[in-house]
């Protein structure tokens, strides 16, 4: 099966639960216990985060794992090496979160041949602006990884242009500003959803600021799935080498908030 046909699976078997984690916060044998685990608890789709050292995407609190992450001697080599190992146990889809930056540096081609040599389904590059997008997606679509493209409330007139090039899914992002959890999330979801699929008939992923069950449920309703980052990297934070159980019993929580929602609802 294709990177793409596995990526429309994830969003064939009910409302999507995406959770993020930075690989190698703490370590990255944790991280890849995690992948195991979180598969295991019904994750449709699991974000890696590269770690680097400017994310400027990103609020405190995944800041603060991509310094745990290089503090442990993370690299992007080691990475693709804990992808390879996890392909041999767990199929479950794995996209990268990275920047621009990184990607330069080690070369796009390099990258993306790496990508599909380790079993890396799609790629989020957050800083990369939709104008300069072929600056990496033709790397992408000579190795059959997914570019992964994200709206924003700010995205507007652009919207109809961006939902027309993409594929696999589109991230929206629910609110203004860097990642970060937040007590109340404003519903400019569904309007960017309902922007996008009157141009076409892909699936839309809401992320940003989501962490209770509830707030899951509310942008499950409005969407076709739902992303969880810094609520993840809050609890292995507080739970360092021992956080694959909280980490596990959190992940269950979530997908049984966005499961309950029906799939023709949105």
């Amino acid at each position: 099966m294709n990177s793409i046909d596995r990526i429309k699976r994830v969003f064939s078997n009910g409302k999507a639960f995406i959770p993020f984690i930075t690989a190698g916060d703490p370590a990255l044998e944790v991280t890849e216990k995690l992948v195991y685990e979180m598969a295991h608890a019904g994750a449709d789709l699991i974000e890696l985060g590269i770690p680097f050292s400017d994310p400027m995407a990103e609020g405190p609190v995944i800041q603060a794992a991509d310094v745990r992450a290089l503090a442990s001697g993370t690299t992007t080599d080691k990475i693709f090496d804990m992808v390879k190992r996890i392909r041999k146990k767990c199929d479950v889809p794995i996209a990268f979160m990275t920047y621009v930056n990184p990607v330069f540096a080690y070369g796009p081609l390099r990258f993306m041949q790496n990508c599909k040599e380790s079993g890396v389904d799609a790629l989020i590059i957050p800083d990369l602006p939709y104008e300069e997008r072929n600056e990496i997606k033709p790397y992408c679509e000579e190795q059959g990884i997914v570019f992964i493209s994200m709206i924003a409330p700010t995205s507007k007139d652009r919207i109809s242009n961006i939902a027309a090039d993409a594929e696999g899914f589109i991230y929206c992002v629910s609110s203004l500003g860097v990642t970060g959890v937040r007590e109340k999330i404003g519903m400019e979801a569904a309007e960017m959803v309902r922007s996008v699929k009157a141009v076409k008939d892909i699936p839309c992923a809401v992320g940003f600021g989501i962490s209770t069950p509830e707030q899951a449920k509310a942008m499950a309703e409005v969407s076709d799935g739902v992303i969880v980052g810094s609520a993840i990297v809050r609890i292995i934070e507080k739970h360092g080498l021992e956080c694959a159980r909280p980490v596990t019993e959190y992940v269950k929580s979530m997908v049984s908030a966005v499961k309950r929602v029906p799939l023709d609802t949105k």
